[in-house]
């Protein structure tokens, strides 16, 4: 049957999370589009798609005994020099994000993480020191706020690109749901 490299994440809503793809595409970091604009839950992680069943119904579970919990990003920081990330600072939501990410290791795809878990969303990795340094620059006063309502299960393509393969809404009955049409937004973001 073979392996694939999946994920989990919160994405972050309309119009920010185009925004904030828009901006690292132009810091001339070349994975902007290939990767949805998110808070991980869990990392890029090779299974057995054998495995993909029992998981998915781990992550219903999971999201089933879930409740929604708010979200703002304000401010940047980065992992410099441990590992070449900068990112948006998750400000609220951290603990309800902890919590979740280790709800979700805890099933049939437990894993190990590299570093310590540390909610964030990024916006520059792996591409020039000045590059880096104005993305961190850039986006020091962006700021947003939501409410997640879920998460969703991501597969990365043999192009490098990922997509979402189901989305997991909190609170429901264990039935995912599907995954809707995607249309662009035009509109402008707003900063709170």
């Amino acid at each position: 049957m073979g392996t694939t490299t999946i994920g989990v994440s919160i994405a972050v809503p309309e119009p920010y999370g185009r925004l904030l793809q828009e901006r690292r595409a132009g810091f001339g970091d070349p994975a902007a589009y290939a990767i949805p604009t998110h808070v991980t839950l869990l990392p890029p992680t090779e299974v057995d798609c054998a495995d993909l069943s029992a998981f998915r119904g781990h992550l219903a579970r999971v999201a089933a005994e879930s409740r929604p919990f708010v979200m703002r990003l304000h401010g940047t920081d980065s992992f410099r020099p441990l590992s070449p990330v900068v990112y948006v600072r998750l400000v609220e939501g951290d603990t309800g994000c902890a919590l979740l990410q280790e709800r979700v290791r805890s099933g049939p795809v437990a894993r190990e993480l590299q570093f310590p878990y540390h909610p964030h969303v990024t916006v520059a990795h792996g591409i020039a020191e000045e590059a880096m340094d104005r993305a961190q620059s850039e986006l020091t006063e962006f700021a947003a706020g939501w409410t997640a309502l879920g998460f969703a299960l991501y597969e990365q393509g043999g192009d490098g690109v990922w997509r979402k393969m189901r989305e997991y809404p909190f609170g429901a009955e264990d039935r995912p749901s599907p995954v809707p049409h995607q249309q662009s937004s035009s509109r402008t973001p707003t900063r709170l």
